[in-house]
């Protein structure tokens, strides 16, 4: 890095040298992009300084390393200033990569992204979802110290922070995640609030009047409000003071110019969004006394910034502690190392198979919320890491298990009373997967995964592996009507790229499609389970194996193939039946019972003919929207659901109503092989 005449005069940076780094990384990236949001990064460039360097414990050379503090850009559009303390602290983000920002395939993408930039955690842009991944990443080190740290052996001890902007605190699902923080005092848990009141439609008094240090009072927190955002000393003294007290969250609010240090367009909104401008960044790097070309950055300042020899040692401190721990207790450092790789247990394969049989064996007809309940509590045995939730519907989605211990303020465990917080829990398991060593899931009812849909959709973005328990996933709920029958969602939640959706038929489907949830670490998964019984289906062992392939022949034909029933979770039986009826007049009806679309689409070819034939008509049958299903069954074939919302009646009045019937698919069948 080019050293200038000024710094050659001084042994080490101010830290308005480090800071006025951040801003000039940040507006020439941003300009060199032409798009960006530069007003952010040079706001908060000081409270970068002061974390970053004086309290944070990472090492760039291991960006995985297990007992690093986990730092979060909820207001994540301000992206360059991760990058800029990335790139200066010493991990491998280049002077190039900034260069790159905002271009195809770059380290630097406009949003931070997990999986693209060494050093980021989890992929923010979404206001409030960072912050509620970092709510999840605290209860993971809850959980995991309570677990795993052992008199005299503290293996797990690690701070979570977040930088949060106005827009995360407007968002509803900030108040769902913090108040949560609140509730189980998550004293490892620091949020940095920069105080700048500017969004993009300008100064936020007109629609953010809240008073925030009371709120976050409100919710149990402690607060250290009107701090200097740009005094580092100010900041470091209040991060001092917010890691002595950690039996209870901490939220520091500080005030800040945003776009502090541009002449004339700090402290309005034009910044927040936009370039500078080349004559706005000349005249900022002459205020600033910044007198550097673009991305440069003096060796005085690089070097203060370097993080990469005192990273290293922490790490080294670390693992003395870990190999003395596991001297100790092998068994469990056995444990911690598999969990936070993300491993499953050797035995695990075996476990599964015989569990899968012993099902068969079985031979239940239940629910399949019932048959789900009964596959976690198996699994739960051998994965410990297993960690449940519910969205309050604990005692409907059947999340719960014997031998399960809840989370509270007191103490770790393997489950999470969620409240009536759909999207918070969505974002909070990312936050969970994301920091390692859990493996969560959480229920609620299918059609309220609409609430918790942008998080769900993140966990797809970032390949993790979230498993969502959805009850009540059809009109067969009753009573309850359209507010809570589930009509599109299943469609548009299986159009989530990387989304694996199942909506199994029994319990042996259902306990296939968990065995997959839980084996595909990089796919989230929804398990869409019905509230009513459903009948068990009688299938040999080969059938049994070919379940995992999301879409499998469960009845052929008896005599030539005519038609072909594609059908799923409760609607299989009308599909058997019909087939049966039709055998009797000679038509030959396959029945194929399609869980996984997700599965069944990555199927070879050869197979996918061999289950849906070319040429041979086809139908659907599911109890929601049709549109979907015309990818499989093509404009000639015949989609039997339900493409209005429902009605409030007994679940079997509702069946009939709809057209979802023995006959009705009979005759509709009958109609597709006739033409």
């Amino acid at each position: 890095m080019k050293e200038d005449s000024r710094m050659s005069q001084i042994s080490h940076a101010s830290t308005t040298d480090m800071a006025n780094a951040i801003r000039a990384l940040s507006m020439d990236a941003v300009q060199r992009a032409k798009s960006g949001h530069p007003g952010m990064p040079m706001g908060m460039a000081e409270i970068g300084v002061a974390l970053w360097s004086r309290h944070l414990r990472h090492n760039p050379a291991n960006p995985g390393w297990a007992n690093r503090d986990r730092f979060v850009l909820s207001n994540g559009h301000g992206s360059m200033l991760i990058y800029s303390l990335l790139h200066l602290t010493g991990y491998d983000v280049t002077i190039d990569d900034l260069r790159q920002f905002r271009t195809l395939h770059s380290k630097t993408p406009g949003h931070p992204e997990r999986g693209y930039t060494p050093g980021v955690e989890t992929t923010t842009g979404p206001l409030g979802q960072g912050v509620a991944n970092a709510v999840g990443m605290a209860i993971a080190e809850k959980v995991m110290a309570h677990r795993f740290n052992r008199s005299g052996h503290q293996l797990v001890d690690h701070f979570t922070y977040a930088f949060v902007g106005d827009g995360c605190l407007m968002e509803g699902i900030s108040h769902e995640v913090c108040s949560l923080a609140g509730t189980l005092k998550l004293g490892k848990l620091i949020v940095l609030y920069d105080d700048n009141g500017i969004s993009i439609d300008g100064k936020v008094d007109g629609w953010f009047t809240d008073d925030t240090p009371k709120r976050f009072e409100s919710y149990g927190w402690q607060v250290i409000p009107a701090i200097d955002g740009h005094d580092v000393e100010a900041v470091d003294h209040a991060l001092a003071e917010a890691k002595a007290d950690v039996s209870r969250p901490t939220l520091i609010c500080c005030r800040t110019t945003i776009g502090k240090g541009a002449p004339t367009k700090a402290g309005g909104h034009d910044c927040h969004g936009n370039p500078l401008g080349d004559s706005e960044i000349e005249a900022t790097r002459s205020a600033l006394n910044w007198p550097y070309g673009p991305f440069e950055v003096p060796d005085a300042v690089a070097k203060a910034w370097d993080a990469r020899e005192k990273g290293a040692r922490d790490e080294a401190d670390w693992v003395e502690k870990h190999a003395a721990w596991a001297a100790l207790y092998p068994e469990l450092a056995a444990e911690f190392d598999r969990r936070m790789s993300g491993s499953l247990p050797d035995e695990f394969e075996a476990f599964a198979d015989a569990f899968v049989a012993e099902t068969v064996q079985n031979g239940e007809s239940i629910a399949s919320r019932k048959a789900s309940q009964n596959t976690i509590s198996a699994f739960a045995k051998i994965l410990p890491e297993l960690t449940g939730g519910s969205a309050d519907l604990a005692g409907s989605n059947l999340t719960t298990w014997n031998e399960m211990e809840p989370i509270t303020a007191a103490s770790g465990g393997t489950y999470i009373y969620y409240g009536v917080r759909e999207l918070g829990m969505a974002a909070i398991m990312n936050g969970l997967l994301a920091h390692g060593g859990i493996r969560p899931f959480g229920g609620t009812y299918v059609v309220f995964s609409e609430y918790a849909r942008n998080a769900m959709r993140m966990a797809a973005l970032m390949k993790l592996g979230a498993i969502y328990v959805l009850s009540h996933d059809s009109i067969a709920l009753g009573q309850d009507g359209p507010t809570h029958q589930p009509i599109e969602q299943l469609a548009t939640l299986r159009m989530i790229p990387n989304m694996d959706v199942w909506r199994p038929c029994d319990s042996v489907e259902t306990a296939v499609a968990w065995r997959l949830a839980l084996e595909h670490e990089q796919t989230p998964t929804v398990l869409a389970v019905s509230r009513q019984g459903l009948d068990f289906q009688t299938r040999d062992a080969e059938t049994v194996g070919l379940i995992r392939k999301g879409g499998y022949i469960l009845q052929r034909e008896k005599s030539d193939l005519q038609a072909v029933i594609i059908a799923t979770g409760s609607e299989v039986p009308l599909g058997l039946a019909a087939a049966r009826r039709l055998g009797e007049d000679g038509i030959g009806i396959r029945v194929v019972s399609m869980p996984s679309t997700y599965q069944f689409d990555r199927q070879s070819a050869n197979y996918k003919a061999e289950i849906l034939p070319a040429g041979v008509p086809r139908l659907s049958v599911e109890a929601g929207s049709t549109d979907y299903w015309r990818k499989y069954v093509g404009l000639e074939g015949t989609c039997i659901g339900i493409d209005s919302f429902g009605e409030s009646a007994a679940p079997d009045v509702l069946f009939e109503h709809f057209g979802l019937t023995e006959q009705a698919v009979t005759e509709a069948a009958r109609k597709l092989v006739a033409a």
